[in-house]
This record gives C-alpha cells, sequence and structure tokens, in this order.
C-alpha cells in the first residue's frame, strides 16, 4: 500500500463543560462551531472538498474506550479494508469492527501508548 494516511480527518477531545468550549473557540478564534464542534472544509491537490473535525466532547465520553487518554485523533486513510488487513498482519491492535455510514467507513486502531485512533475512509460529497 502506498498511501496509508491521506490526511487529518478530526480531532475530538474531552473537556468538562463541550459547550463552554465550543463558545470559547467561537468567540476568542472565530471557529464556526454547531453542536459537533468546527469542521474545516478545504480542496485536496486534485481539488476535491473535503473536511477536517474538531470536537470537544464531554468528559465522561466512552468513545474513546479502551484508551485512557483525554483525546482521539481521526485520520483520512484511503481503502480502509485493504489498510485494516496490513495493519493487522503487522500486528496492530485493531478495535471493533468496520462501520460504515452515508459519510464513509470507521474502524479503529491502538498506538503504542494505548491512544485511540480512528481511521475514516471518507466520502466527502455527503456533506455537500
Amino acid at each position: 500500500m502506498k498511501n496509508r494516511v491521506t490526511g487529518l480527518g478530526g480531532f475530538f477531545f474531552k473537556t468538562k463543560d463541550p459547550d463552554a468550549s465550543k463558545t470559547w473557540y467561537k468567540n476568542h478564534l472565530g471557529l464556526n462551531t454547531d453542536q459537533y464542534g468546527c469542521t474545516f472544509w478545504w480542496k485536496d491537490k486534485e481539488g476535491k472538498d473535503c473536511s477536517t473535525q474538531w470536537s470537544p466532547m464531554k468528559d465522561d465520553t466512552s468513545y474513546f474506550e479502551p484508551s485512557k487518554s483525554p483525546f482521539m485523533m481521526n485520520f483520512r486513510v484511503e481503502n480502509l479494508v485493504e489498510l485494516l488487513k496490513a495493519l493487522k498482519e503487522e500486528g496492530v491492535t485493531v478495535v471493533g469492527e468496520i462501520q460504515e455510514f452515508d459519510y464513509g467507513k470507521f474502524a479503529w486502531i491502538l498506538d503504542p501508548d494505548g491512544n485511540k485512533l480512528e481511521l475514516w475512509e471518507p466520502i466527502d460529497t455527503a456533506f455537500l
């Protein structure tokens, strides 16, 4: 596999008060926040519309489990099925099964420090 990760898909972090965090970032840094955080829209080198998500999440979320870290990174990938096969062969811990939505496929792995990483094969046109 040539390209595994094609970009940062998102950054998710725990906070005591997600709404207060979204308001602070909106007021002080100008982020266009909504109920999920902020979506940054950009174009890749071929001119295709893409997005990166920034999301504060409640500090008691179980979404990052089994990791105990207060953050989770999401990486944009190509061909998630092939990538997961290669990662399993390399001994990487895969958490759960692939989940599919109208905006893409998702899978999760653990890095050597136990941080949960989300892998996303996006369908960017689903957001347009």
